[in-house]
C-alpha cells in the first residue's frame, strides 16, 4: 500500500468479516483503548504518557519533544506527501520506497532503469539531486487558540478564515526569522477548527537519492497485496540531506553542498521486538475525519468514494494495458498508476467496512445521545442543529459527487497531461508579454507522458463521464463536437486534439490572436472549465454550504469534546506532527495469525511468480538471499530466521508512509507503510481489534543494504557492524 495522503497519495483492502454493531463508545475520537489516538508530541496529555509506560516505553517524558536529544528531532516530513527518520550523522534519512517512487522514476530511463534494476550510490559524488523535494524538521508548537478567538476567527466563513490565518503565520514567520532566516511557521486547525496550533519548520530543499532495491522488491505483492496481510514487501528507500557547507543550514542545491550533520539521530536496533512488545510511530499523518457526522459520513461513502472507485477503474485499465506493452511508457506511467490504484482500492474497502459494520446508522446513534447530553448541557457555547446539519448534507450531496466526477475525469487526478495544461490555461493564465501580445508557454515535459495512452485514456473517461455524470454538468460543447465531426468516435476527438491543439505543439500560444479563438484545445479547456464553474458555484450554494457544514461539524466536535471531559482526546490528523503507540500484535481474523512474515513465505510467493502472478515476481537474486542457511546478524530470536514484515496495532493513515517504528528505549525497529484491509475505514473509526500497522522490519532493510547492495559505507554510517 501506500500510506499517502489521500490524492498524492494511498491506501487498501481485503473482504471483511460481519461483525455485528459495534459498541457506541467505539464510535467516539476518544480513546476507549489505550492504543487508539494520533497525538502532539508537545503538549501529550500525562494519562497517555502512563499508558505508553504501561505497555513499555521506557523514556521520561522529555525524551519525545523537548529534550536536547528528543525523539521529534529526528522524524521529518518527507516531501509534504511522507514521513521519514534521520539515521545517522550525516544527514541519511530512511522513507519507503513508494515515497521516494517520484524520484526514482524521474531518474531512470530505459538506459539505467533504477527502478527496474535499483541503484546504490557508492559515493557522496554519485548521490542524485531531486527537483522539488524537500525534508521539514519540526523545531517546535505552540497553542495559539486565545489569539485567533480574540481576532473573531469563530465568527468568520473559510474565505476570511484562511485569510486571517495566512496573515498571522506571515508575521510569525516574520518573527522567528529575525532569529534564524531559516525558519517558518504554520497554522493548522486542531479539532475541526475549536483549536490552533502553530508550528515552526526549518525545511531541507537539497535532498539526494542514496540507495533504492529494485521496483520487484521496494513494490513487492504490487496491488495484489496491497492493503493485505501477510506481506514481504522490502518498501524503503534512502537519501541525504545536504547543506550550505558555511551555515551547515538549509540551502537551495549547488554541487559545493555538504552533507547535512544533525545534532541528534535515531538509533538502528538489531535487537527485534516479540508479541506484545512496546511500538510507537511518530510521523506526519495527512488525514482522518473520525468526528465526521453521520451525514459526512455517508456523503463520502456515495458521493466521494464511490464515484472516484468507478472512474479510476476505467482509467486503471487502460494505462495498465499501454505499461504492459511498453517499457518506456512503464517508466512514464509507474508512479502516476500506484498513486491512482492506492485510492481506488482504498475507496472500494472502506465503503465495505462502512457497510459491513452499519458505520452510518452507529453514528447517528451515538449523535443522538449527543442530542440530549447538549438539551441539558448549560456551560455549552455552541449546540449542534442536526435537523439543519441534515438538510445542509442533503442539498450538498449532489455537487460533491458531481465534483468527484469532474476531477476525477479532467483535473490533474486523470493523469493526462493534456487535461492539466488545459486547466493551467484557465486558471493560472500565467502571461507574459511580447510585441505581439500576451502568451503563455507550457514547459516541454514530454519525457513524463505519452501521448498514445493518454489519448486512449481521454477516450475513455469521455465515454464514461457522459455515461454515469448528471446531464446538468456535462460539457456540451465537447459532446456535441464528438457526436457531429465523429460520430461518437471518442478516440477520433481525442486524436485529433492532440494533434491539432497547440496545447501540445509548444511554442507560445498568444491570448488576443484567431488562432487561441479557434484552437480546438481551447474550447475543450473553456467547457470543461465552465462545468467546474457551475458545481462550485452553483445559484451561489458550493461555498456556502461548506461554510456552513463546516460550523455545524465545529460544533459536533466541541460537543463530543464536552460531552466526555474526563478522557483525553486527540485531534484528526492533519499533517502535523503526531506519534501512535501500542504493541506488537497480530491480526485475530483470517488463516494467519502470525505478527511476522519471514524469508520463507517470499520464496513461497515467488513460486507462484514463477506461474504467472506478476506482482510476485522478482530478481533472481531474491531467491539466493531469501534462501540462505544462516542469516547471521539479522536471525530474529523467535523465528530463528529473517523476519520481513510484522503487524502493530499503531494508529496510522495516509503520511504516515516511511514514519520510524520505534522500541521502548526510542529505538528504530522498521518503517510503517500500510495497514490492512480490515481497517480501511479507520479514518473515521478505529478499531483496536481490526486496524493493524504494517511495517518493513528494519533488519530487512539492513539486510538488503548489507547483501544485496553491498553498502559497507552506509552500514558503517548507521553504526550496523558488517
Amino acid at each position: 500500500m501506500k500510506l499517502k495522503p489521500k490524492d498524492n497519495m494511498t491506501n487498501k483492502m481485503k473482504k471483511r468479516l460481519p461483525l455485528g454493531l459495534l459498541a457506541l463508545s467505539m464510535l467516539s475520537p476518544l480513546p476507549s483503548r489505550a492504543d487508539e489516538g494520533m497525538w502532539t508530541l508537545y503538549d501529550l496529555p500525562t494519562q497517555v504518557y502512563e499508558a505508553m509506560r504501561g505497555y513499555g516505553f521506557l523514556l521520561p517524558q522529555g525524551a519525545l519533544y523537548s529534550d536536547a536529544d528528543a525523539i521529534k528531532n529526528n522524524v521529518v516530513n518527507f516531501s509534504g506527501f511522507c514521513s521519514g527518520v534521520v539515521v545517522s550523522p550525516d544527514g541519511l534519512v530512511f522513507t519507503n520506497h513508494h515515497c521516494g517512487f517520484e524520484a526514482i522514476r524521474s531518474h531512470s530511463t530505459t538506459e539505467h532503469d533504477y527502478m527496474l534494476n535499483g541503484f546504490v550510490a557508492k559515493s557522496y559524488a554519485e548521490e542524485l539531486p531531486n527537483e522539488n523535494m524537500f525534508v521539514s524538521f519540526m523545531k517546535s508548537q505552540q497553542d495559539i487558540t486565545p489569539r485567533l478567538k480574540a481576532l473573531g476567527i469563530d465568527n468568520m466563513n473559510k474565505k476570511a478564515q484562511a485569510h486571517l490565518v495566512d496573515s498571522l503565520s506571515q508575521a510569525m514567520t516574520d518573527s522567528v526569522k529575525k532569529t534564524d532566516k531559516t525558519l517558518h511557521v504554520d497554522i493548522d486547525a486542531f479539532y475541526e477548527g475549536n483549536k490552533w496550533y502553530a508550528t515552526t519548520y526549518q525545511d531541507f530543499t537539497d535532498l539526494r537519492l542514496v540507495f533504492t532495491v529494485p521496483k520487484s522488491m521496494g513494490k513487492y505483492g504490487g496491488e495484489t497485496d496491497n492493503w493485505m496481510w501477510p506481506r514481504q514487501t522490502c518498501d524503503f528507500s534512502v537519501f541525504r540531506v545536504y547543506c550550505d557547507p558555511k551555515t551547515g543550514g538549509p540551502a537551495p542545491y549547488s554541487k559545493d553542498n555538504v552533507p547535512y550533520h544533525p545534532k541528534t539521530w535515531a538509533k538502528v536496533s538489531m535487537d527485534g521486538y516479540r508479541e506484545g512488545s512496546f511500538a510507537m510511530t511518530v510521523g506526519y499523518p495527512g488525514s482522518t475525519e473520525r468526528y465526521l457526522s453521520s451525514y459526512g459520513i455517508k456523503e463520502m461513502r456515495d458521493c466521494q468514494n464511490d464515484p472516484r472507485q468507478q472512474v479510476r477503474g476505467v482509467k486503471q485499465e487502460v494505462m495498465l494495458r499501454h505499461m504492459r506493452a511498453s517499457e518506456a511508457v512503464r517508466i512514464k506511467y509507474d508512479s502516476k498508476f500506484a498513486q491512482s490504484s492506492n485510492y481506488w482500492k482504498n475507496s472500494i474497502g472502506m465503503n465495505k467496512c462502512i457497510d459491513s459494520i452499519g458505520l452510518v446508522n452507529q453514528k447517528r446513534a451515538y449523535e443522538e445521545q449527543i442530542a440530549q447530553w447538549q438539551d441539558t448541557a448549560k456551560h455549552l457555547t455552541h449546540k449542534v442543529d442536526f435537523p439543519l446539519l441534515e438538510k445542509l448534507y442533503a442539498r450538498r450531496s449532489r455537487l460533491t459527487k458531481a465534483m468527484t466526477q469532474w476531477s476525477e475525469t479532467f483535473s490533474r487526478r486523470s493523469n493526462i497531461e493534456f487535461n492539466a495544461r488545459a486547466l493551467r490555461l484557465m486558471n493560472e493564465q500565467q502571461a507574459k508579454g511580447s510585441k505581439k501580445g500576451e502568451y503563455f508557454q507550457f514547459e516541454d515535459n514530454a519525457d513524463q507522458w505519452d501521448a498514445a495512452t493518454d489519448a486512449d485514456m481521454m477516450a475513455a473517461l469521455l465515454k464514461n463521464y457522459r455515461e454515469k455524470a448528471d446531464n446538468d454538468f456535462l460539457p456540451t460543447a465537447v459532446y456535441n463536437t464528438i457526436d457531429k465531426r465523429f460520430k461518437g468516435d471518442y478516440r477520433k476527438y481525442a486524436d485529433w486534439l492532440f494533434k491539432t491543439s497547440v496545447m501540445l505543439k509548444g511554442g507560445k500560444i498568444y491570448f488576443a490572436t484567431k488562432q487561441y479563438a479557434q484552437d480546438p484545445g481551447v474550447a475543450y479547456a473553456k467547457a470543461i472549465k465552465a462545468v467546474y464553474d457551475k458545481i462550485m458555484g452553483e445559484n451561489g450554494k458550493g461555498w456556502s454550504l461548506a461554510d456552513s457544514i463546516a460550523v455545524q461539524e465545529r460544533y459536533l466536535c466541541d460537543a463530543k469534546v464536552q460531552m466526555e471531559m474526563d478522557k483525553p482526546h486527540y485531534s484528526d490528523a492533519n499533517f502535523t506532527m503526531r506519534l501512535s503507540y501500542g504493541q506488537v500484535k497480530p491480526l485475530a481474523l483470517g488463516t494467519n495469525k502470525a505478527y511476522y512474515t519471514t524469508a520463507k513465505s517470499l520464496l513461497d510467493k515467488m513460486a507462484k511468480g514463477d506461474k504467472g502472478v506478476i506482482d510476485y515476481q522478482a530478481e533472481p537474486i531474491m531467491r539466493t538471499l531469501m534462501s540462505a542457511n544462516d542469516f547471521g546478524k539479522y536471525t530474529d530470536p523467535v523465528s530463528h530466521t529473517l523476519n520481513l514484515c510484522f503487524l502493530t496495532n499503531n494508529d496510522i493513515t495516509g503520511g504516515n508512509s516511511g514514519s520510524p517504528m520505534f522500541d521502548g528505549k526510542g529505538q528504530l525497529i522498521g518503517l510503517a507503510f500500510d495497514g490492512n484491509w480490515d481497517s480501511l475505514s479507520s479514518d473515521i473509526n478505529f478499531d483496536s481489534n481490526l486496524a493493524r500497522c504494517i511495517g518493513v522490519d528494519i533488519r530487512y532493510v539492513v539486510y538488503m543494504i548489507d547483501k544485496w547492495g553491498h553498502a559497507d559505507r552506509l552500514l558503517k554510517e548507521i553504526g550496523v557492524e558488517k
